[in-house]
């Protein structure tokens, strides 16, 4: 199948590229460039590519493909709260964008990276794909919108399908330093405190980036009458843990680290535990197979392996701080997009 995956050089596009490729895919990648140098470790080899901001793309650029997986975001709930409304042109106007010019265009599938997060607080009960969606933050209500009004145009020749992922983890060669375990092992690992700002009750659902990217190859293959315009939580209830777990697991992984938990930022209004039966079921049982712990260890391996440095791990690695760099540099415009590259005199 021929397949354009959008967002290709971001922290999951570099895992979900080599999997689509390894299932037989031909892959073609679409991405802007924000997060091309958040590399840790050597520059992973990137598919043919098309370099383009996903708010410029037109239907020509989609034209021959069987399918889009579209990945590309601004996936930072403090980015999005900062910059609502260009999170909102991103993420919903442009995401929605995406998908029409698409069926203009013949694809026929389009798998949407959604998330787990639209169910905001929902407390103890295990959340199934039909729970009342709650979203709490400026990314989370894009992504509502964007599976509101792209499922609206669905039909006979064009299929999209909702991949509402828990909460990511896991190496990947373009790193991401704020996602809640990849923070956790990487303080610990710098400072040798494994450091929680909340009281660490609230419930998260994890799964590792390899296992996201597997749900989407099972999602290329799958009988598309079967999952035509459905929503699918991506995770395992395994992983259904606390933050407070998850610091657990992160001490255990990091030699001669210590867990704190400070409440200083007080109760995190977030707190879900999800239901990933249907997934299972669609994809031919599919089941994730990172565990937390299994993660940490990995982290921890990686870091350790390439020499993660603070000033990278605050900087380059997280989403909303390396923005702001690039805006300083006056390499973005108000809006994100790079500025055009002036012409030396002489």
């Amino acid at each position: 199948m021929r397949v354009l995956v959008t967002g290709h050089q971001g922290y999951l596009g570099t895992v979900m590229v080599p999997a689509l490729q390894a299932a037989g895919h031909d892959v073609t990648g679409l991405d802007s460039g924000l997060f091309a140098d958040c590399v840790l470790g050597p520059t992973p080899v990137d598919p043919p590519s098309i370099r383009m901001d996903v708010r410029d793309v037109t239907e020509a650029d989609l034209s021959g493909f069987d399918a889009v997986v579209h990945l590309a975001a601004l996936s930072n709930d403090p980015l999005g709260s900062l910059a609502p409304q260009i999170t909102y042109d991103i993420n919903h106007h442009a995401s929605v964008r995406l998908a029409r010019l698409a069926k203009d265009a013949g694809v026929r599938r389009f798998l949407y990276a959604s998330t787990c997060s639209v169910y905001g607080s929902a407390g103890e009960t295990l959340v199934t794909e039909s729970a009342p969606l709650r979203p709490l933050t400026p990314y989370a209500e894009s992504k509502v919108r964007v599976e509101d009004d792209v499922a609206a145009i669905a039909d006979s020749g064009f299929s999209p399908v909702f991949l509402r992922n828990a909460t990511a983890f896991g190496f990947s060669p373009r790193l991401r330093a704020d996602i809640v375990l990849n923070n956790l092992v990487g303080v610990a690992v710098l400072t040798g405190e494994v450091r929680v700002l909340s009281d660490g009750t609230p419930w998260r659902p994890l799964v590792h980036a390899q296992d996201i990217a597997t749900a989407f190859t099972r999602a290329l293959e799958a009988p598309i009458e079967k999952i035509h315009c459905a929503a699918y939580n991506v995770g395992t209830e395994t992983n259904n843990v606390t933050v407070a777990q998850i610091a657990a697991a992160v001490a255990a992984a990091v030699p001669g680290s210590t867990v704190a938990i400070t409440g200083e930022t007080g109760p995190d209004a977030r707190s879900y535990r999800v239901d990933f039966s249907a997934v299972r079921a669609a994809f031919d049982g599919y089941e994730p197979r990172w565990s937390v712990a299994d993660g940490a260890v990995e982290l921890y391996r990686q870091y350790t392996r390439w020499g993660v440095s603070e000033a990278d791990f605050t900087g380059r690695y997280t989403r909303l701080i390396h923005l702001e760099k690039l805006r300083a540099a006056r390499l973005l415009d108000s809006s994100l997009r790079f500025q055009p590259i002036e012409a030396g005199h002489g």
